[in-house]
This record gives C-alpha cells, sequence and structure tokens, in this order.
C-alpha cells in the first residue's frame, strides 16, 4: 500500500448541497428557505435579541447594580516570600517572576498569613500593620510605592 492508493471508505465523504439547481435535486424553486419572509430574502438576518418590534427583554428589565471600576489588590502572604534569597530586594517584578503575583502592574497587598525566616527588603503598594510587623521583626524592610 502507498500514499497515493488510500482512499476514503465508500459513503463517509458527503458531498455538498447544492442549493437552486431545480425540480429534480430536491433542493430548487426555494432553495430549502421556505416561502416569502425576511429569512428567504438574500442577506435577510435577524439581529440577536430581535423579538419582532416588541421591546426587546433586555430593555424591558430594570437596570441594577453597577460595574466598581476600583482596582483590587493582588494578594501575598508573608510566608511566601521564604521564596527568596536572604537579603534580597523584592518589587513587583520580582514577585511576577516568582509566580506569586498575575502580573507586574497592579498594586500588591503584603498580608500576614505564615511566617518569615529571611530578612527581605519588600516594595509593594500597601500592607497590614501585622504583615509589616512580622516583616520588621525578621530584620526585613518595607517600603510602600502607594500605587493604588
Amino acid at each position: 500500500m502507498k500514499l497515493n492508493d488510500l482512499k476514503a471508505t465508500a459513503g463517509s465523504r458527503k458531498g455538498r448541497k447544492r442549493l437552486g439547481c431545480g425540480i429534480g435535486s430536491g433542493h430548487g424553486k426555494t432553495a430549502g428557505r421556505g416561502h416569502k419572509g425576511q429569512k428567504s430574502r438574500s442577506g435577510g438576518k435577524v439581529a440577536r435579541g430581535f423579538e419582532g418590534g416588541q421591546m426587546p427583554l433586555i430593555r424591558r428589565l430594570p437596570k441594577r447594580g453597577f460595574t466598581s471600576m476600583a482596582k483590587g489588590y493582588q494578594l501575598v502572604n508573608i510566608g511566601q516570600l521564604d521564596k527568596f534569597d536572604d537579603g534580597a530586594n523584592v518589587d513587583a517584578a520580582a514577585l511576577f517572576e516568582a509566580g506569586l503575583v498575575r502580573n507586574a502592574v497592579d498594586p500588591i497587598k503584603l498580608l500576614a498569613n505564615g511566617e518569615l525566616n529571611k530578612k527581605v527588603n519588600l516594595s509593594v503598594a500597601a500592607a497590614s500593620a501585622s504583615a509589616k510587623a512580622k516583616l520588621e521583626a525578621a530584620g526585613g524592610s518595607l517600603t510602600l510605592t502607594g500605587d493604588a
């Protein structure tokens, strides 16, 4: 057997529907579009949500709530900072490279969950009071950038 001898199994490849090719084709005259109306015309589409002129559901329902424009913090726990070397300078870019935050652009907040055994110089947008105390107790320093 060679590649040029390969053939599809009989009946596995179906031909395309040839529309408007006479009565004998089974798809002549109206070509499978039924009789008259918007959807039988060329370019005849019904817009999404259109209800035939009736006031659409999305406009009948009252507007509720709002979208908050406040930018949320990316959270880093103090226990996660053990990844870094002793005396390391850690900023948003370093946290991103270590995989602790989603991106290096949004503001980062330090929380006090976990224990820190290394001296780390950290630069973030915000920190809880207990996280700051734990960081300084381990011999590290905290710089608040105030990006938020």
